[in-house]
């Protein structure tokens, strides 16, 4: 189809929104038709699996990426997507565009040379945490923060505005699940990672916890950013999208037990929740969708 809408009503709505919809056609439908829409829209489901970067709504629709059309509650703020939520939580709701930006230029003049050659020398640093090592590389590279702080400044925030309200629903779509991720995720992982792999006495990571990136607060819980507990998050926003949202609850617990949900990354894993964990959570969560239903 050149146009995806007609699919993604299919596969995102209930089996009981699309049998009201087919009852209240106005012209006559063939006989059967009914009972054949309603067989495409389950073949469909068996073929779903979660893509983030998939060009195909088949794809997308369990991953983060997806754009919920209502929006989705969590802990109080309206997100336009899980991806949203997932990565303006990394931000302390008091932070601001003028507080991190002057966090890459502190970064811009740092000689990050001996910092990471500390890191990769230490065996079990770097065999315990290698993408996250090879994540700072990346990301640690002059040209790589001054992308950071080009891309801050086309966005307009204005100096004096939290990054977490800025990536919450407001009356239109503001980001992307994709802009989401590799600009303000990306940037608030360097942010923690840093801190989580600086000593102590590091002037660095004292300056890092002044603001807040010494750890992911939400509520009244302070979490590790690499920490079991943080990464559970995933599993309490999905219970929202899975098991309060009929549409998404329909969707994931009519995919059969026998086919197993997976999730693919177009760069690789990620620092703050691998994979296999990621994966883990998918198909317990359908699991969950399946027993509520």
């Amino acid at each position: 189809m050149a146009d995806e809408r007609p699919l993604e009503t299919l596969i995102t709505h209930t089996v009981s929104e699309l049998r009201q919809a087919l009852a209240e056609l106005k012209e006559t439908a063939p006989s059967g038709y009914r009972e054949a829409f309603l067989a495409v829209q389950d073949k469909w489901k068996r073929s779903l699996n979660c893509w983030s970067a998939s060009p195909s709504i088949a794809g997308r629709v369990l991953s983060n990426w997806y754009p919920i059309e209502e929006g989705i509650q969590l802990y109080g703020s309206t997100y336009d997507s899980t991806e949203h939520f997932w990565q303006a939580v990394k931000y302390h709701p008091e932070t601001t565009e003028a507080e991190v930006s002057d966090l890459l230029r502190v970064f811009e003049q740092q000689d990050w040379a001996p910092w990471l050659k500390r890191l990769e020398d230490d065996s079990n640093i770097y065999l315990n945490n290698t993408y996250a090592v090879e994540f700072l590389r990346h990301n640690l590279q002059p040209a790589r923060i001054r992308w950071f702080q080009d891309e801050l400044q086309s966005q307009h925030v204005p100096a004096g505005d939290r990054l977490r309200s800025v990536q919450q629903r407001g009356s239109a779509f503001h980001f992307t699940a994709y802009e989401e991720k590799v600009l303000w995720g990306d940037l608030a992982d360097l942010f923690h990672l840093v801190y989580v792999f600086s000593p102590a006495d590091d002037p660095i990571r004292a300056r890092l916890a002044t603001r807040h990136f010494d750890g992911i607060y939400l509520a009244d819980r302070k979490l590790g950013f690499i920490s079991p507990e943080f990464r559970a998050l995933m599993l309490e926003i999905w219970k929202v999208k899975y098991l309060q949202m009929p549409r998404f609850r329909e969707l994931i617990s009519g995919i059969p037990v026998e086919i197993r949900l997976e999730h693919f990354l177009n760069d690789g894993d990620s620092p703050d929740i691998p994979i296999p964990v990621y994966v883990g959570y998918l198909n317990q969560m359908r699991e969950m969708a399946r027993s509520a239903k």
